[in-house]
């Protein structure tokens, strides 16, 4: 397992409005769409629209974002590895589920097919 505690906390605070301007110029730069992402978002958390709307005016951080989701609970069959790290050997909760949703994006900006992103137990 690789240590992560050097930026658990970094990712905790760092707000989710200051990341998802990232995500969607990398999806737009790919030929997806805000859509796309947000079809992801609330698969992995629950949020709709709405609810990510209000999450980004108010500069939610990573630790709240994650607290008040409903994770989805096939979210665990997200596996692989994202920033250097094998997402499943992660042991912080935050930073795990973050990378998740990193991953997720990552999936979905390299053309990976929404019914594949969107994991199903076999």
């Amino acid at each position: 397992m690789k240590d992560t505690s050097h930026h658990d906390e970094r990712i905790a605070k760092m707000s989710f409005a200051s990341v998802y301007p990232h995500y969607v110029t990398r999806l737009e730069r790919n030929g997806r769409t805000v859509e796309e992402l947000h079809q992801v978002i609330e698969w992995l958390t629950g949020y709709n629209d709405k609810q990510i709307k209000d999450i980004l005016e108010n500069k939610v951080n990573f630790e709240t974002f994650f607290k008040n989701a409903t994770l989805n609970p096939n979210a665990d069959l997200i596996k692989g590895v994202i920033c250097g790290y094998r997402i499943e050997d992660i042991t912080n909760k935050t930073t795990r589920e973050c990378r998740y949703l990193d991953k997720l994006v990552d999936e979905l900006a390299k053309g990976r097919k929404m019914d594949k992103i969107l994991r199903q137990p076999k």
